[in-house]
């Protein structure tokens, strides 16, 4: 079908092509993607965007000994599709099939497991310091993007790797700015000249000898530094801050020049110490209706390649979050929205739009946004801070130090809490119950439906007794309220008698459709009990709710480890009525992608597998 692409069965193939061909493979490569991808969902504005450079990375160096390592990676399927795995889009991000991220079980091309960003300097560097210590000669490239770069862990990684000075490559691949016109065959004859082993030397022997001469020789290292920067600045756009780190800088460069990449990135081969490549992509490269709108297009389900994607029409969590906050915020002027490089993802779009002075994107940041919303919150401004229940983790230190112990009335809105599908165990959030429970002062709060969150939210504006976790999953709401909400207290919302499902969040309506389906099977009645708030739990009302029930089921989309059923479990233990206590969870194991219907029963945690519960202890 492909005239290049269907010969590829790993870099060294590459190898073989001219750049022209190269060229074609490119175009081919696109169209896979796009073709594939249609079919299966995925990530695919990014991965348009890295299509020439991924081809001219593996056409310069040598994968598996190389070492190639994807910040998040994401944006890795051209790598996946050079380096021998095209068969396996088939089943891209499916149960028990090929990961959207990069595995280092999958493939000995894959060096370093990732989906969270700004991770790929540090990995490098380490990788880097075994390699100098075990005496091993190989390259390590670590690729991140410019949004990647916004994470404090890449500043901390190249600030470590300047002094380290050990031999690592770093691509910043920037699709957020242009081409500098300044920047053309001057760059690169001067590029050229910095990556050879003399400037090395010169640059070097000049700086200690001129330093051996205290009156003359060190204003003159400063004179010749201040020369250097004010002409790196003007030739290299703002390659200065890079240097100054320690880091040879190379760039900006065309990153869909075949030709450019692969002159550049031989220069960067040539290196021996720590240099910095930074190329210049378009995200959606090659696609017309993704070159347009690359947000619609970063993560897609299945789609018609031939017609442009439509937002979505129903309404999910994440929009009711951000059209309740734009309501709350005509309200109450000291609310304001934090959020960390999610301000669609989260929802946050209209309260951007309606109060553009009132929301601080602060990038890939998630430590600097939990401090930031303390030192808000210490003057009356009551922030809202919008973050993925895995990105979270990332801030765990600062909601406790800087939070918690503070007992400041910051309002965390945890957005895809639970299961969340196709992206795997980097991104399902399956902990937070447990990391959050742990913390004093700390108020957990878990919506069953959209009118549950929307109480939620006002209830948080009002308290300012300390801070506030509200967990949501990713979908579409539900509406399972049959009244106005008017407490956080624990309610039964289906009446029974001897076992009880007591759950929380999304795994309410899972437990009553299980119920009412036990019921219609054999007639007897199921209770079915929703847990609003899991910390502090109302222990007097839930005693109240299941006392007269021989079995408790707790229900949770969460690890079972540190989860509600590990409270309500510790809640019963000094009871004297005899009961039997059953925990339905996730296990002691990271769980795998796929579709969130598929894991749920694969797991055993969608109606039919707790029905077979029930059915399994009524009978025990």
């Amino acid at each position: 079908m492909y005239k290049y692409l269907d010969a590829i069965k790993g870099p060294e193939d590459l190898k073989k092509l001219t750049v022209e061909e190269l060229k074609v493979l490119a175009y081919e490569v696109r169209l896979f993607l796009i073709d594939t991808v249609s079919r299966t969902g995925g990530h695919l504005a990014s991965n348009l965007g890295v299509v020439e450079l991924t081809i001219a990375l593996h056409y310069v160096f040598d994968s598996p000994v190389d070492h190639i390592i994807w910040d998040v990676s994401h944006q890795a399927y051209v790598h996946k599709i050079l380096t021998g795995r095209q068969a396996g889009f088939e089943t891209l991000r499916q149960l028990g099939g090929m990961s959207g991220f990069v595995k280092r079980a999958e493939s000995e091309h894959d060096k370093f497991d990732t989906g969270h960003s700004s991770t790929s300097i540090s990995a490098g560097v380490g990788v880097s310091l075994a390699r100098d210590l075990k005496g091993e000669e190989f390259d390590v490239v670590a690729v991140i993007g410019d949004g990647a770069m916004t994470g404090g862990m890449a500043f901390e990684a190249m600030n470590h790797l300047g002094h380290s000075n050990t031999n690592m490559k770093i691509i910043l691949n920037d699709n957020e700015m242009s081409i500098s016109k300044n920047v053309g065959g001057l760059s690169r004859a001067l590029n050229k000249l910095r990556t050879t082993q003399g400037y090395y030397s010169i640059k070097g022997k000049t700086k200690v000898k001129l330093s051996k001469f205290p009156s003359v020789g060190e204003p003159l290292v400063r004179l010749i530094s201040k020369a250097k920067g004010g002409l790196k600045y003007f030739l290299v756009n703002q390659g200065q801050f890079f240097e100054d780190l320690g880091l040879t800088y190379i760039g900006p460069v065309d990153g869909h020049d075949l030709g450019a990449l692969i002159d550049h990135l031989m220069m960067v081969k040539k290196a021996k110490d720590p240099v910095l490549l930074h190329v210049v992509t378009q995200k959606g490269k090659g696609y017309g209706f993704s070159e347009q709108h690359p947000y619609l297009y970063h993560g897609v389900g299945q789609f018609n390649p031939q017609k442009p994607i439509v937002e979505k029409t129903k309404t999910d969590y994440s929009q009711l979050f951000g059209d309740t906050l734009v309501d709350i915020g005509e309200k109450y002027d000291h609310v304001v929205a934090i959020s960390a490089a999610m301000i669609d993802g989260t929802g946050l779009t209209g309260f951007c739009k309606r109060f553009p002075n009132r929301i601080f994107d602060v990038g890939i940041a998630e430590q600097h946004a939990v401090t930031m919303a303390a030192g808000l919150m210490t003057q009356g401004i009551k922030p809202f801070v919008a973050i993925y229940s895995t990105f979270l983790q990332r801030a765990y230190d600062q909601v406790l130090h800087d939070v918690c112990i503070q007992n400041l009335p910051v309002v965390f809105c945890i957005d895809r809490a639970g299961i969340v599908g196709n992206d795997g165990e980097t991104h399902h959030g399956l902990y937070d119950i447990s990391y959050l429970s742990a913390i004093p002062n700390m108020m957990l709060l878990s919506p069953k439906d959209g009118e549950e969150l929307e109480y939620m939210m006002r209830y948080a504006v009002d308290y300012n007794e300390g801070p506030i976790a509200i967990r949501y999953p990713r979908g579409n709401v539900e509406h399972l309220s049959s009244g106005p909400i008017t407490d956080l207290l624990p309610e039964m919302i289906h009446a029974g008698e001897k076992i009880a499902l007591v759950a929380t969040g999304k795994m309410v309506g899972i437990a009553l459709e299980a119920a009412k389906k036990f019921e219609a099977a054999f007639g007897e009645r199921i209770t079915v009990v929703n847990i609003r708030k899991i910390k502090p739990l109302d222990t007097k009302e839930i005693k109240a709710l299941i006392q007269n029930h021989k079995i408790i089921i707790t229900l949770e989309d969460h690890s079972i480890i540190g989860g509600l059923g590990d409270q309500i479990g510790s809640l019963l233990l000094n009871e004297s009525a005899q009961r039997t206590i059953y925990k339905m969870g996730f296990g002691d194991a990271f769980v795998e992608q796929g579709n969130v219907e598929d894991i749920f029963s694969a797991h055993s945690l969608d109606a039919d597998g707790v029905f077979e519960k029930i059915r399994a202890v009524n009978n025990a």
